[in-house]
This record gives C-alpha cells, structure tokens and sequence, in this order.
C-alpha cells in the first residue's frame, strides 16, 4: 500500500502546552521520538535512539543527580509562540551496548507552529501542525515539521563530547496510513489532574549518523501529565511487514515506594492494574484491534527483564516472551513537604522478541512469519509527585 504523502490527524495541538490549567509540581510536557535503525551486523532487533524535549512545572527536579531548577512556566506570545525553560536528552543502543543519558542539556528553548510570523516561510501556505522545537544551544539540537506536513527532521549536532557519534539528522516520513495518522488521547480527573497524548505509531526514519547512511522506522508521541507519576509498563513493536502492537499498564505495586535505580529487586513481583489497554495494526489482515485485557510478568535474566506479554480481544490473541538487551534508565528525585521527597526511575528496554504467537481466525502467526521484530520496553517504578 502506497504511504500518504503527508502526516494525516489532527496535528494542530502539536506545539501548543497550554490547553490545561498548569498544576504546580505535577504538570509535565515532552516531545519523545524512539528511532529504530537496521542494523550493518543484521541483529534483527535493530540499533536505537531516543531523544526528548521536556519542560516540568517545579521549583526543583534533581534528573541523574543533576538539579534542573526550570525557570517558570512556559512564556505564550499572541502568535503561539512559546519560550520555556528545559531539558533535551538523548539515549543511543548500538545494537550490542546502551549509551545512557548520552546527552542531557538544560536549556532554553523555543516553540514555533508555522502560522507564527517568525517561521522562516510563508504561514499561509502551511499545514496545520508544521512548526518546531528549537533548543537555543550552540548546536542544533532542534525537532519539527516541514511546512507541507510531509516530513519532521530530526536533528543532533554536535553531540557532547564523549557521545558515541557526533552529528545525527534523520528525516521521517509517513509509513503507513494506518500508523501516520495522529492519534490522540485524553484523561481528566479530579482537581484538574489528567494528561493528553498525540501519538504517531510509525514512521520512516532515513539519514545519516557520522555520514553514514541510516534507515528504519520511528514512534512519535507528545505527552502532558499532570497527575502523580505511578509504576507503568509500557511498551512497543514494529514488525517488517508494517504491522504495530503496543501495551499499557499503569499499576500499583511494592515498587511505588522505591527511592532509588537498582536494577532488580526481590519485591519487583506482583502488581494491581490500574488500568489495561493495547493496539494491533495489523499491516497482513488490513485491520487495527483494541484490547482491554493485557497481562505483563517478568523474570530477571542477567541483571535485565524477560518480559511476558499477553493482549486479547474477543477476537484476536497476542502472546509474546521479550527479552531485554540492555537498559537505559533516568531517575527523578522532586522535594516534596516536610522535607521529604518523592521518587521515580524511568527505565527503557531495547527488546529481542524470542517468541510470539499472534491468533486470530484466520489462522497463527509465529516470529518466523517476520524478517524482523523491533521494540521497546519500559518499566517505571516509584511515585513522583
């Protein structure tokens, strides 16, 4: 199936923050795009990156030991255009060994949509949604979407010294219709509390890493939370064929009260689900399922997570076993009263799919019916309030 040749949904929110009220201490806004790169040695579970683009509501956030003081709430000009005060960082997985927390600027940004007259063409004849994210650093470190809505590019140049490669510029276009169009969701709870997410389930990726030329695929999402943080699993999957499968499980469980990023801990078992959702495109049947019901356990394996998966509906059965190839993982450590302070490790999983089995009436699909499964696990335990 011929790919659009734009970024369809409704784009429109994407570089706006204030749709809700602030909350103090809680609100939280990111632009998160993970990247999935074949691989030159053929490890089907691909090489990844991570990179975001974050603000957070609070006097004070401690992020890997690091004290991020941002600097007031994001500033709104008549035109849309914003001024905040954050953090751009970034992870990179080369396939065998995870570089964490490669970049973590703090810094100044700056939030353009294209209708703004300081976007360098002519706002009339862009779509809605085009715009960027623009860290005012030496380099560029900056994320958007061009003015016809076809393509975002991404870019990192230069990268901290130390960093694995120096200069990134990828360019994502649409994959799929069903995984290209802007998908959004939305809570809202008591005292103002609640999030929005816009999701983009797949993309292209292409360009070049230290002028080497890269390809594979991309998952986009923008996200505002501004509830406590609890224990989540989530993760994702792209298959070689174009199909799309994700699970959410946000529960309460022993490790809401850990303060600290050890890996693996006799009481990370059991947990009560708060809530349960997942979602398959499947690229072969033509056809996009919903499920209410998901488990996820896990046994430790060499200090990392094999995490089973299950997913279903009344009509179809998705069962996997995952395991993790390395961990990428970020801690936020926020005061709260009477000198105490509230925590949460944020951890991200690279993932080689050993086994799944996909049922549905039409018959089982195994791992063999793919060239390739990539994905990404994540796993946060503590309560960051």
């Amino acid at each position: 199936m011929t790919p659009p040749d734009r970024f369809l949904g409704d784009l429109a929110g994407l570089w706006r923050l204030h749709d809700r009220p602030f909350l103090r201490g809680l609100t939280w806004d990111w632009w998160w795009w993970l990247v999935m790169l074949d691989d030159d040695d053929g490890r089907p579970s691909g090489r990844q990156l991570m990179t975001l683009w974050s603000t957070k509501d609070a006097p004070l956030v401690e992020v890997n030991g690091q004290a991020w003081r941002p600097k007031g709430r994001p500033g709104l000009d008549t035109d849309g255009g914003m001024a905040l005060d954050g953090m751009v960082c970034a992870w990179w997985f080369d396939g065998t060994s995870m570089h964490d927390a490669m970049l973590a600027e703090q810094c100044s940004m700056v939030v353009l949509p294209a209708s703004h007259p300081a976007w360098p063409s002519d706002a009339e004849t862009s779509m809605p949604g085009a715009g960027a994210v623009v860290p005012l650093l030496d380099g560029d470190m900056s994320m958007g979407l061009v003015d016809d809505a076809s393509a975002f590019w991404l870019t990192l140049d230069p990268m901290p010294e130390g960093a694995p490669f120096t200069h990134l510029d990828l360019t994502l276009r649409p994959l799929s219709e069903r995984l290209s169009t802007a998908r959004q969701a939305t809570a809202t709870y008591a005292a103002g509390m609640g999030y929005d997410i816009l999701r983009l389930h797949g993309t292209t990726a292409e360009g070049h890493i230290d002028g080497e030329a890269v390809r594979g695929t991309a998952y986009f999402q923008k996200v505002k939370v501004q509830a406590p943080s609890v224990p989540w699993y989530w993760g994702v999957l792209h298959f070689s064929d174009g199909s799309y499968l994700d699970w959410f499980l946000p529960h309460v469980a022993p490790t809401v009260s850990n303060l600290d990023a050890r890996p693996w801990r006799r009481r990370d078992h059991g947990h009560i689900a708060l809530s349960e959702g997942g979602l398959l495109h499947d690229a072969a049947r033509g056809h996009t399922e919903r499920f209410a019901r998901v488990e996820v356990g896990k046994v430790e394996e060499d200090g990392l997570p094999v995490f089973t998966v299950k997913v279903w509906n009344g009509r179809v059965r998705v069962e996997l076993i995952a395991a993790a190839l390395d961990r990428a993982h970020w801690t936020f450590d926020q005061p709260t009263r009477a000198g105490l302070r509230s925590h949460l490790t944020y951890n991200e999983y690279p993932l080689h799919v050993r086994h799944l089995r996909l049922e549905d009436e039409r018959g089982v699909r195994t791992e063999e019916d793919f060239e390739w499964i990539r994905g990404n696990a994540e796993h946060a335990w503590g309560l960051l309030h």
